[in-house]
């Protein structure tokens, strides 16, 4: 596994591995939106990727990286669900057993989708603590590689292809590239990705309030806990790894808050204008800069959707 932050083959190398396995999702534009916003935005529709989200290119990368050696007694993880969807997904691929840790409130359509790859899965209560002390007891009783959902590297390179593919799909030098920012893993290898394949694009993410521990790592330097964590956007609740925090400090111009209410009101935009089904953790970047039209004033962005993984019976509006 890798042990220094990826560079420029390795992301390369990542992204020639997953290839046969992922879709090359489309870039969509709304000039609705671009009105709105007062900025060219091109959308990186990673919720049409395999799983519905990103993470199938991280985890894809993990798991093929790995040898048959440390495959052969299965691999682990820990999850909400689309890093579990994503490990599933790729151990299936390899016909290694996974072993996936859940928190007890992840939504039904998540836990579904992992059961529905062959996963085994062990529920806990919703805290880092009681997340990491069930994969160790896995690790323990059946010897399991653990591929962590984002303070990895072969993860980070991995969720750094949606940004090279965006980059070379739009055919224009983009100003800026905003991701949303949870564990860090898809900002981290997006910072990358734009500082390899498009120097001179400046790195945003989109952080909601309700969860807001990134913003104030990135000022401090030292991974730090949200004020609070309570928000609609539940794919972006983990404090970040501090492989990401290194990577985004180096790499990330501005980590750039909203409201719920402010990431509801970008979601249903996308569902009615675009007509595509965004969950509320893809949808907090376009509120960011529906919010910050000042710092994207006719610039040519990217924004990356990072999964449409909703449950259709619970919609906010």
């Amino acid at each position: 596994m890798g042990e220094s932050i990826p560079d420029k083959a390795v992301i390369e190398k990542a992204h020639k591995l997953i290839t046969p396995y992922i879709h090359r999702t489309p870039v969509l534009t709304s000039q609705f939106i671009n009105q709105l916003a007062g900025a060219e935005l091109f959308f990186k529709c990673e919720n049409f990727q395999k799983i519905g989200a990103f993470k199938a290119r991280g985890g894809l990368n993990a798991i093929l990286s790995l040898s048959e050696e440390q495959l052969k007694n299965g691999v682990t993880t820990h999850s909400s669900g689309n890093h579990a969807q994503a490990i599933a997904f790729a151990a299936a691929k390899v016909g290694a057993k996974a072993y996936i840790v859940m928190p007890d409130n992840s939504a039904t359509v998540k836990v579904n989708a992992v059961e529905g790859y062959g996963a085994e899965i062990t529920f806990c209560p919703n805290t880092p603590e009681d997340r990491q002390g069930a994969v160790d007891k896995i690790i323990e009783a059946k010897g399991a590689a653990f591929v962590h959902p984002f303070n990895n590297y072969e993860v980070i390179a991995g969720q750094g292809t949606a940004a090279k593919e965006l980059i070379e799909d739009v055919g224009v030098h983009l100003d800026a590239i905003i991701a949303p920012v949870g564990g860090g893993g898809l900002l981290s290898g997006t910072a990358l990705s734009a500082h390899y394949f498009s120097p001179g694009t400046e790195v945003f993410a989109g952080e909601p309030e309700g969860a807001a521990d990134a913003v104030l790592s990135f000022k401090s330097g030292n991974v730090e806990k949200a004020p609070y964590v309570k928000t609609i956007a539940d794919g972006l609740l983990t404090p970040l790894g501090p492989k990401n925090l290194e990577i985004i400090r180096e790499y990330v111009t501005d980590i750039l808050t909203v409201s719920d209410d402010e990431i509801i009101a970008a979601m249903r935009l996308m569902w009615e204008r675009m007509k595509i089904v965004v969950e509320p953790s893809g949808a907090v970047v376009l509120a960011a800069v529906l919010k910050n039209k000042e710092v994207f004033k006719e610039k040519k962005v990217g924004v990356i959707i990072s999964g449409g993984n909703v449950d259709l019976g619970k919609l906010p509006f």
